[in-house]
């Protein structure tokens, strides 16, 4: 029996399968990449497990699972596969470093090469906070707000490069933002905090959209004359709820990372600067007395002889 005449129920919802030969293949192919570079790379093996775990088991999760099977009759199922392929899956992926892995899989003649497009300006600008921050919020408004949805519903190539696109979005972001692999210029995770704020907002606006909005493809749902759950408005009005809450939900893990990223980076900074003043300090304490005298400060002038008229009528 097809998912469309299968009423959606947590049994229902633990059997149902959907096969994505192409999601399925693009997994594996990362997968294998990534274990077969980290056998070379000093990445911690839980890097390499969150990797595995919850970043590729997720993206095949929310392809195969019931997930990928009532992604084009459910409104709200659509929008929780939108939140874990931009959100959860590249998050997942980001913290297993696969940067790092690729980078010491390739050599030392790979590494320079790999170094120098790092450096270059199109990477400069792509891993900029601005950009990769500004494309993650403005892809879902694109999504839902243009005709890019109902173009996913109807057509399978439409549908397997969003989800493609999704992932390599949201990699982008947080590859970015957590900096844990070699990027081309680091940002004070001040900043990141400050864009995550912003972002919540955004996030929150498009819900209410949704939520307050038009009816998204509703020509769509309505041919597929779904006898069984929520009314077609109802299914929109959950998804907008997944979208804001689950995706505020979810962003929870990282703005977490973030925050202890900021605690240590501003525990270095803190080493660095005493460092600096003690190795002041040194230098002051071995210089000799006439270095001192000769750097002492000069008396400060009386306030008449910083003008040139009167200092001159009185030093005659």
């Amino acid at each position: 029996m097809s998912a469309l005449h299968e009423p959606l129920t947590v049994e229902t919802a633990l059997v149902t399968g959907h096969l994505d030969l192409v999601t399925v293949t693009v997994c594996l192919v990362v997968l294998a990449g990534y274990w077969w570079g980290w056998r070379r790379s000093t990445v911690p093996v839980g890097r390499g497990v969150a990797f595995s775990v919850l970043g590729v088991g997720i993206w095949v999760a929310s392809t195969s699972s019931f997930v990928g099977a009532y992604a084009d009759i459910l409104f709200w199922v659509r929008a929780l596969q939108v939140v874990l392929l931009l959100l959860v899956v590249p998050f997942g992926l980001a913290s297993g470093m696969p940067i790092t892995v690729l980078r010491d899989a390739l050599g030392s003649a790979g590494t320079r090469r790999f170094d120098a497009a790092l450096a270059s300006r199109f990477a400069r600008v792509l891993t900029y906070p601005a950009v990769a921050s500004g494309l993650i919020l403005v892809t879902p408004w694109l999504f839902y707000l243009t005709g890019w949805y109902e173009a996913v519903l109807r057509g399978t190539a439409a549908d397997v490069t969003t989800r493609l696109l999704f992932v390599a979005v949201g990699f982008l972001y947080f590859y970015s933002r957590l900096q844990l692999d070699p990027v081309p210029r680091r940002f004070p995770q001040v900043i990141s905090l400050v864009i995550t704020i912003v972002e919540t907002i955004g996030d929150g606006a498009l819900g209410v959209v949704i939520w307050q909005g038009h009816d998204i493809a509703h020509g769509y749902y309505a041919a597929l004359d779904r006898t069984w759950g929520p009314a077609l408005r109802t299914d929109q009005i959950i998804g907008a709820g997944v979208l804001w809450v689950l995706g505020d939900v979810v962003g929870l893990p990282f703005l977490l990372t973030l925050m202890s990223r900021f605690t240590s980076d501003e525990k270095i900074r803190a080493t660095e600067i005493d460092a600096e003043l003690d190795a002041a300090a040194a230098d002051v304490a071995s210089s000799p007395n006439d270095h001192t005298d000769a750097a002492a400060p000069a008396p400060p002038a009386l306030w008449w002889e910083a003008d040139p008229g009167l200092k001159d009528r009185f030093t005659r």
